[in-house]
């Protein structure tokens, strides 16, 4: 569900242009911070909007015969109304039964038929799908994409079948999972207090068992509405012509009424929160930890992005080092701003920076997390070196790259979808480089003295049942 995995099958052909275009970018990754504008990346962008409210991003890019579609649909699974949790998952599933003019799973046999590759998630404000194609199916792609938002198949069947789905996947992937829901259901759930941050994403079976075709065909011409969407077109076609078919094919689809978005702002912390989960199926004790990070775009916020780097990304990291290389207490920790869900950049409200680690059982948890203190302590009292500051730019800037260019430019529409969807600004993309660029060592120190205090952290203990002594 939620997290980045393909749903379909990757078909040979899909996969060659995968990899062709993944050689080509990586050729493109940086080895230093940008020394000048004309270094600093600049992705074209071309905004408009329908009449109907659609929002349109295009950024042509003819360096391979590929490109991406991708539809935003500005809906949640933390923004999903309550009594309706799960909703926004189970609709990422129903988007390929069909639709007016496509059989159940004909989507994906024509993108698949085409050479093409295809996903869909469901994230904290966003449900998506996009297809990595070639330039030639470019026109059927969009085609297909207006059928299923002009009219999704809603029937008792469609309805039945994946819910089951959906619930089922609950089942595996969370109830009887080792380490099932860890962190990233388990820490927002405990570290926030507004509802909409704090309910259980995955969906309540309660609420999953209530839903009716009313219910269903409510939601979807709500929420699935074209002023409720961004589509995104990158890579190699024709600008006039696809502007030309998204008018055709989007243009006539009705417009619907949205309701307010709800309130997701959440109070600052004060304390630190600590809680201990028994897992029965777990193996090994782990702990995670979130800090709650400075709003979505502001200095402070680029100053923590640089904090990730300097402190839990890499083998050069200060988490590394300490807890791996001269502690020994565990063989990797992974951290990151919205971490399994998505990236720094791809949400709209309040975020955690989450950190997990696994360890042996004779190492405890509290050792875990005192050396994690030890790591971040000096960054909290002292201004870094210009030193430190640019080794963080330069791989703020490579992991940017990166991401822009993963699953053949799907990275770059991302993106362009985010900004589209919550800042009504997809440029905002080619001003990223610039605010990473202007943290200062003070802002660095003042950003960590202020976010990583152990009162602005939730930290959570995994404990195995065997250990613990609780029955499984």
């Amino acid at each position: 569900m939620p997290v980045n995995r393909l749903r379909h099958v990757l078909i040979s052909a899909g996969l060659a242009l995968l990899a062709s275009a993944g050689a080509h970018l990586q050729a493109q990754a940086p080895t230093k911070a940008p020394t000048s504008a004309a270094a600093a990346l600049h992705i074209p962008v071309e905004f408009y909007k329908l009449d109907n409210g659609l929002r349109v991003v295009l950024s042509p890019d003819s360096t391979t015969p590929t490109a991406v579609v991708a539809v935003y649909y500005n809906i949640g699974f933390r923004t999903e109304p309550r009594n309706r949790t799960g909703f926004a998952h189970l609709f990422e599933h129903l988007m390929f039964q069909g639709s007016r003019n496509l059989g159940k799973l004909q989507f994906v046999k024509l993108v698949e038929q085409n050479g093409g590759i295809l996903n869909g998630s469901t994230r904290f404000d966003f449900t998506n799908y996009f297809e990595v194609i070639p330039t030639h199916a470019v026109r059927r792609i969009l085609w297909a994409e207006a059928d299923r938002m002009r009219g999704l198949v809603i029937d008792t069947a469609n309805l039945n079948n994946q819910r089951d789905v959906v619930k089922n996947e609950v089942r595996v992937n969370v109830l009887n999972q080792p380490y099932g829901g860890f962190p990233w259901i388990d820490l927002p759930m405990h570290a926030n207090t507004n509802w909409y941050n704090a309910h259980n994403f995955y969906g309540d079976m309660h609420d999953l068992d209530a839903a009716n075709l009313s219910d269903v065909e409510s939601f979807f011409h709500t929420y699935y509405s074209p002023g409720n969407a961004v589509l995104v077109v990158t890579g190699d076609y024709d600008r006039n012509d696809v502007r030309n078919w998204i008018a055709e094919y989007f243009g006539n689809i009705p417009a619907a009424a949205l309701p307010p978005r709800p309130d997701l702002s959440e109070p600052p912390q004060t304390a630190e929160k600590r809680f201990t989960r028994i897992d029965s199926l777990a193996t090994r004790p782990a702990i995670g930890v979130a800090y709650h990070v400075p709003p979505r775009l502001t200095p402070e916020w680029y100053a923590f992005g640089l904090l990730d780097q300097i402190l839990a990304q890499g083998q050069n990291s200060r988490f590394y080092q300490e807890l791996v290389q001269k502690r020994g207490l565990t063989g990797s920790v992974d951290a990151g701003i919205n971490f399994g869900l998505g990236d720094m950049f791809d949400y709209q409200g309040p975020m955690l920076w989450e950190i997990q680690a696994f360890h042996d059982s004779g190492k405890s948890g509290e050792t875990l997390l005192a050396a994690m203190d030890t790591a971040i302590a000096p960054l909290r009292t002292t201004p870094v070196s210009q030193a430190v500051l640019d080794l963080a730019l330069v791989k703020l800037r490579s992991s940017l790259y990166q991401e822009l260019e993963q699953s053949a430019g799907f990275g770059r529409a991302n993106l362009l979808a985010s900004f589209a969807l919550f800042d009504n600004d997809p440029g905002k993309i080619n001003e990223l480089e610039a605010g990473f660029a202007s943290v200062t060592p003070e802002l660095l120190l003042k950003t960590a003295q202020e976010y990583l205090a152990p009162t602005n952290r939730t930290v959570e203990f995994i404990v195995p049942a065997a250990k613990s002594g609780a029955n499984p």
